[in-house]
């Protein structure tokens, strides 16, 4: 693991940590009930076996 070698000032640490952005997740179409619903694609198959239920 990476040790700083010397201290990282408060302002550098918060102009480091301003630059994360998550992601938007990829929303794919699945037909569920005869209604097509946009989900995030890692949770397609849940929503099409019927453990999830999408929100009207």
């Amino acid at each position: 693991m990476a040790v700083p070698k010397r201290k990282m000032s408060r302002s550098n640490t918060r102009h480091r940590r301003a630059q994360w952005r998550a992601d938007a997740p990829a929303l794919v179409p699945v037909t569920v009930d005869g209604a097509t619903h946009l989900v995030p694609q890692h949770l397609r198959k849940a929503y099409e076996r019927g453990l999830l239920h999408p929100k009207i």
